[in-house]
Parts: structure tokens; C-alpha cells; sequence
């Protein structure tokens, strides 16, 4: 089984960042990533302002680019960073969602790599709006790393529920687990008893798949609400990350995203990689 790999030794990468903490760990990911498979980095800020009011604060604008330029020069002067092959580019008076989805049609990368929630995100809220629409309208994977995590992609969990959106999501975990040479952990929820026997036939077929590629795998069968259930199994298993397709088998087209995979992504503690379905 082959598919799409955006993580497998990727070419380019693409990192969006806004200056705060909360962008901290995607930067980190992409930088372990980029040292592990040297590629390019491009490292994104988007300064996003009214444009009815730049012709009125044209000073201002300035001085903020210069400050954001300035701090990620600094970044990428650090010794285990200076190496790498790190663009900076700074966008500004757009929409902020829609210039990274804008660049990422420009630059062509294997993969976006963000925050979970950026400089105005609240507590309260799971996930920024930013994040979102890139995940729903990205034509790429996108990497979701919470805040200041820690990234050594040794030990994957994948989340199945059979969908053509969570088999993209395992052909990229097959891709991963036989680049990288790192522990696979395939879970699938059963909402209800009803469904144990379904989910059971999926956990197989993927354990026949992995064994004919000569994938050590592990498979769990969770019962539960799903999103809970994998929280739950990646916290157990110390994931240090987590692949799910962007939608499940309920998923609508006209969202942006599945409730499930929201879910995950707003309360896991390590990175998420949502796999894009490719038609």
C-alpha cells in the first residue's frame, strides 16, 4: 500500500507563525524534522491589520514588519538552527489564514506545520480559527503541535474508523513507520457494542497490510466516545505523535473539519498530523 508522505523525508516545509509562545513547538517540530530530512524551511509570519487603515499607519506597519523580521532572524540564529536552509518571509495587511493557504499554493510544500491556537487564542477555546481553516482548506498535510512540545516522532499512533479520509491517514502512517523505523500503534473506536465486530475486520485488514510490508504494528480496539477514547489510548501509549484523517466516515464536505479530529486536536498533548484526502 502506498500513498501521499508529507512527513517522509520531506523537500519543503512550511511554518507559520505569529511571534508568540503558542507557535514555540511548531517551530521546534519543523526544525527536528528539517535535521532529521534536510529540507527547506520556509518560516511564515503574517502581520494581519485592517487594510482601510494602512495608508494611516504606514510608520507603524513598518516598524512592526522590522520587529518580526528581527525576531525571526534571531531564531534562526541559534547554533543547532544557523544550518539549516531557513527562508523568512513576512506577509502582511491579509487575511491570515489566507495568505498562509496562499503561499502554500506559491511555495509547493509537502507540509504545513502551525500551532494549535495563536497570539489571541483563549484558554477556553480548543482551537485558534486560523488553524482551522488551514487544516479545512489546506491542499497539503498540516502539523498541529501543541505549545513548547517536545517532537522525536518515535512512537505513532494512527486513528482508523475505515473512512477514505482515515485511509489516507494510514498509508501515511505505513509511510512514516517504515521511513522513520519507529513503533506503529493503530487504534479504531467502537461508538457502541453493535460496532465492535466492524471495527474488529478494520484492525485486521490493517494488521494484514502492515505484515505484508513488513511493519511491526500493534493494533487496540477502544470502545467509547472516539475522541475521548484516542486522547486516552495516545496519553497510554506516550505517543509522540498522532495521524488522523481530516473528516470521518460521518464527515460532512461543507465543514471544514470533522468533530472528532477537532476534538483530538484541540486536547492532545502531542503533535497531530491531519492527512488531506487526495481525490
Amino acid at each position: 500500500m502506498t500513498g501521499f508522505s508529507s512527513l517522509a523525508k520531506p523537500r519543503c516545509l512550511l511554518v507559520c507563525t505569529d511571534g508568540s509562545s503558542a507557535s514555540q513547538g511548531a517551530m521546534e517540530a519543523a526544525f527536528t524534522l528539517a535535521r532529521q530530512w534536510p529540507c527547506r524551511t520556509r518560516l511564515l509570519q503574517v502581520l494581519e491589520y485592517n487594510p482601510g487603515f494602512a495608508s494611516q499607519a504606514i510608520d507603524a506597519i513598518q516598524e512592526w514588519e522590522r520587529e518580526a523580521r528581527e525576531g525571526l532572524q534571531t531564531i534562526l540564529s541559534r547554533d543547532e538552527v544557523a544550518k539549516l536552509e531557513v527562508e523568512v518571509l513576512v506577509h502582511h495587511g491579509e487575511v491570515a489564514h489566507r495568505a498562509i493557504l496562499a503561499e502554500a499554493e506559491r511555495g509547493q510544500p509537502d507540509l504545513i506545520v502551525m500551532g494549535r491556537r495563536g497570539r489571541t487564542g483563549l484558554g477556553g477555546i480548543f482551537m485558534g480559527s486560523v488553524t482551522a481553516r488551514v487544516i479545512g482548506l489546506s491542499p497539503v498535510n498540516v502539523l498541529v503541535v501543541p505549545q513548547m512540545t517536545l517532537s522525536s516522532f518515535q512512537r505513532l499512533l494512527v486513528a482508523t474508523d475505515g473512512s477514505p479520509y482515515s485511509e489516507a491517514a494510514w498509508g501515511e502512517a505505513l509511510s512514516l513507520a517504515r521511513t522513520w523505523s519507529c513503533q506503529l500503534l493503530a487504534v479504531s473506536v467502537a461508538r457502541e457494542e453493535g460496532e465492535i465486530i466492524e471495527v474488529q475486520e478494520i484492525l485486521e485488514r490493517l494488521q494484514v497490510e502492515a505484515d505484508q510490508e513488513g511493519i511491526p504494528l500493534t493494533t487496540s480496539l477502544l470502545q467509547g466516545a472516539p475522541d475521548q477514547a484516542i486522547i486516552q489510548a495516545a496519553q497510554a501509549y506516550g505517543a509522540d505523535l498522532l495521524i488522523l484523517g481530516s473528516h470521518g466516515r460521518t464527515g460532512l464536505k461543507r465543514l471544514l473539519m470533522g468533530s472528532v479530529t477537532e476534538q483530538v486536536i484541540g486536547s492532545a498533548s502531542c503533535p497531530v498530523l491531519v492527512v488531506k484526502r487526495r481525490d
